[in-house]
């Protein structure tokens, strides 16, 4: 069988059966620091699809970083059929800085397609799309929710989209949320161009969350498996359907206070049930926070000091609460059942 062509990125040329971190250069800092986006590629000896992996869009997002490192430490990878390109960090700025925002104060998933001529969030923009979007047939990418906010494992993926649905009920995240595509987000220019994107949103900024990460990890590796780049071994399959929100919603906190949480992300609550309660600092008043409908809790506010509305809770609607309690117990205790990740063996 003939070789397999290797693989170039970044000026550098990877053969098949090798695996190396490229840098590819983005900018030089004030005090004339080099920066660069790093990625890592796996370029298998076999013929397969090409996949990309990003973490770190916003930099303050640290649990992809965590997710990432576990699937490539994964044995699953010495057997690999096509190619991964894993870019944990994408926002090196932000992550220096501990920041959602690159130092020109944008969002970087708000300004794809981006430009080679534009402001410093357009240019990174512009390079990851050429770089790695461009070069892959499909993409995850890994979010977590802003700081002082968690959001419970969930894939997001576009409405009227049921070949990237099909993929999401695989990657087997306890919830899966149709959401709108925004306008200079990843996702969005990635559908243009024709390069589907699942997006992965668990855990809090810069914060680590064990069960979000292995939720993560499974999920990647479920879609390899999937698409024929690595073996059904070592790979989980969920013990129940992920979750179908056709929608959410944010209730926010009818007064500025003190919040007390009663509910936590990934609970199923019902029409009217109590989910917090917030008063002033005297305990002289106090408004409770109820469901305004039926659903499943998929992201919260994780600090006791609110105005008044702010956001609270994130409810995703589903079909049956009944129904939805038992299949989220199910993926809940396999993801807790699994043994502890150690560097040898990750899944």
């Amino acid at each position: 069988m003939a070789k397999r062509p290797a693989f170039e990125i970044g000026g550098k040329t990877i053969e098949a059966g090798t695996r190396q971190t490229v840098d590819i250069p983005v900018s030089v800092l004030s005090d004339h620091t080099p920066i660069s986006m790093s990625v890592h590629v796996v370029h298998g000896k076999k013929p397969g699809p090409v996949m990309f992996v990003s973490g770190g869009i916003h930099g303050d997002e640290v649990i992809g970083i965590e997710i990432i490192r576990r699937v490539l430490a994964s044995k699953s990878m010495k057997n690999l059929a096509g190619t991964l390109l894993a870019v944990p960090i994408v926002n090196t700025y932000g992550l220096i800085n501990h920041s959602r925002y690159l130092p020109d104060r944008r969002d970087l998933n708000r300004v794809f397609p981006g430009s080679n001529e534009g402001s410093l969030a357009a240019r990174l923009a512009h390079m990851f799309l050429k770089e790695i979007v461009k070069r892959s047939e499909i993409g995850i990418d890994l979010h977590s929710a802003a700081v002082h906010r968690t959001n419970y494992p969930q894939v997001r993926i576009s409405p009227e989209d049921p070949d990237m649905e099909a993929l999401a009920h695989v990657f087997g995240a306890p919830v899966i949320i149709k959401s709108p595509l925004r306008d200079g987000s990843l996702r969005g220019e990635a559908k243009k161009i024709g390069k589907p994107i699942l997006l992965y949103e668990a855990g809090e900024g810069l914060r680590f969350d064990e069960f979000s990460i292995r939720a993560g990890v499974a999920g990647v590796l479920r879609v390899m498996n999937h698409k024929g780049m690595v073996s059904k071994r070592g790979v989980s399959t969920p013990k129940a359907a992920p979750q179908l929100c056709l929608s959410s919603k944010w209730v926010r906190a009818p007064m500025g206070g003190l919040l007390r949480i009663f509910k936590s992300d990934g609970a199923l609550v019902r029409t009217g049930e109590l989910l917090a309660a917030v008063s002033d600092p005297f305990g002289e008043k106090e408004q409770e926070i109820v469901a305004p409908f039926s659903g499943i809790i998929v992201g919260r506010a994780v600090m006791p000091i609110v105005n008044e509305g702010d956001a609270v809770f994130h409810i995703g609607r589903v079909k049956s609460v009944a129904k939805a309690e038992n299949a989220v117990e199910d993926l809940v205790s396999q993801l807790e059942d699994d043994p502890m990740f150690d560097e040898d063996e990750i899944i």
